[in-house]
C-alpha cells in the first residue's frame, strides 16, 4: 500500500508557510510543520505542528524520520535536503527550486566552500532577499510536485 501524500516543513525560518497551507488545503494533503519552538498555525484538520527539542539537528532528524517517497519536504537546509532525498522524498527550497540527486552534490560543495571562506574571515554577502518571484516559483513547484505524487499513486 502506498504511503499517504503529505508535506513536511522545516518550519523555524520558512517564509512560505501560508502559501503551503493554501496549496495543501486545495489538494487535500496534510502538512506537518516541525520546529524547535512554538509556532502559531491555523486550526485546520490538515495542518499540524510538532515542536522538538532545541538539540542540534533535532528538527532535521524528526523530518527525516517522517520522510518517505510520497512526501514533499520544504527546507532551505542543504544537508537536510540531502538526507530527505536519500529516503526518496521530493525536496523543495522555499524559493521553489528543487533539490535533486543531480544538484545536491554541487549544493553541498558550495556550502562547504562558503563555510571555509567565512571561517577564513572573508566578508560575504548573504542570500538574495526573498522575492515575489521566489514565492510564485514555490507555489508552482509545490503544485507540480503534489500533482506528480498524485499521478504516481495506484
Amino acid at each position: 500500500m502506498a504511503e499517504q501524500i503529505e508535506i513536511l516543513i522545516d518550519a523555524d525560518a520558512c517564509p512560505v508557510k501560508d502559501e503551503t497551507y493554501k496549496v495543501a488545503i486545495r489538494h487535500k494533503v496534510p502538512v506537518t510543520l516541525v520546529s524547535n519552538s512554538f509556532l502559531r498555525v491555523p486550526q485546520h484538520p490538515l495542518i499540524k505542528h510538532l515542536t522538538v527539542s532545541d538539540g542540534f539537528d533535532a528538527a532535521d532528524d524528526k523530518i527525516v524520520d517522517l520522510s518517505h517517497a510520497s512526501c514533499v519536504v520544504v527546507t532551505a537546509d542543504i544537508l537536510l535536503a540531502d538526507r530527505a532525498l536519500k529516503v526518496g522524498a521530493i525536496v523543495l527550497g522555499p524559493n521553489g527550486k528543487p533539490f535533486t540527486e543531480n544538484s545536491i552534490g554541487g549544493a553541498i560543495a558550495t556550502r562547504a566552500i562558503m563555510a571555509d571562506l567565512r571561517a577564513g574571515g572573508d566578508q560575504l554577502g548573504g542570500s538574495a532577499p526573498f522575492s515575489k518571484a521566489d514565492r510564485s516559483r514555490y507555489l508552482s513547484a509545490l503544485d507540480e510536485a503534489l500533482n506528480r505524487l498524485k499521478r504516481a499513486q495506484p
